[in-house]
């Protein structure tokens, strides 16, 4: 009989603790709405704050099979959740595809014209993704969503193609490519947006530094440096020197004139 209701006790404690998460789980969804999927803040304080948020949130939280085994007092789910994946789907292109070249082209935005390089050769798997989505026209038409204007943060986000900041859950791939060991992003790079966490977790966003960006890693790594800017950065200098449209971070938000995307070209 103790023992029995020490057992719902502990059930009943359980799903407190869940439900909480989730609360906090929704919470956060609607800040992802408005933020995106990439998990820095607007300087290296704050960029620490919202890995540590992403990190929780996100990795702790209960699965539905295992909040309805609490429900049920019981202290394992009852469906073992689906592992973090290490390979992509056949929608995602091959690294081969892109593996030692260089593509060169133009990221035409509506207030003016970025040279842009990648390499195949040191990010195959992002190389590849990007020239096939250009090559689609994915981009023509989206909008860059999100530009941080921190003292060592600054950085202009792209292709969202819900244009809010959150990803596509159907077009999501690995792993991880050419990361900066210490954490530095140097004005002109060219990276790739993904959700905190998950070296799987990259898909059709990007960001573009338009100046010297320190982002610390999070439990997956940094980010892939998919490729440089090669001419015309200062058309991203002057879009961050507009500032941003008023919010709840002065320094992390929407740009103040919207920003949109002509078209992204590759050869």
């Amino acid at each position: 009989m103790a023992a029995s209701s020490r057992s719902a006790r502990e059930a009943k404690r359980r799903v407190q603790q869940m439900e909480a998460k989730r609360e906090l789980r929704k919470e956060q969804d609607k800040r992802r709405k408005r933020d995106n999927v990439l998990a820095i803040g607007a300087g290296t304080a704050a960029v620490v704050v919202a890995l540590v948020l992403q990190l929780t949130v996100f990795s702790s939280n209960p699965t539905e099979d295992e909040y309805a085994a609490a429900q049920a007092g019981l202290t394992t789910p009852s469906a073992t959740p689906s592992a973090t994946p290490t390979s992509n789907a056949e929608n995602i292109p091959k690294p081969e595809t892109a593996a030692g070249k260089t593509f060169t082209g133009e990221l035409k935005l509506n207030s003016g014209t970025l040279g842009v390089e990648l390499d195949g050769t040191a990010a195959p798997q992002a190389a590849a993704v990007f020239k096939s989505l250009a090559d689609q026209k994915f981009y023509a038409g989206l909008s860059c969503h999100r530009l941080t204007t921190g003292e060592t943060f600054g950085v202009l986000q792209c292709g969202s193609k819900a244009g809010d900041g959150s990803s596509d859950p159907s077009f999501t791939w690995g792993p991880l490519e050419n990361t900066p060991q210490d954490n530095n992003y140097p004005a002109g790079t060219i990276a790739v947006a993904r959700s905190g966490g998950n070296a799987y977790g990259n898909g059709t966003q990007f960001f573009i530094v338009y100046k010297d960006t320190v982002i610390p890693a999070d439990a997956a790594g940094g980010y892939t440096v998919v490729g440089k800017v090669t001419s015309g950065l200062d058309v991203v200098t002057k879009i961050a020197a507009a500032g941003l449209k008023p919010g709840d971070n002065p320094a992390d938000g929407a740009p103040a004139e919207p920003v949109t995307i002509d078209s992204f070209s590759l050869k």
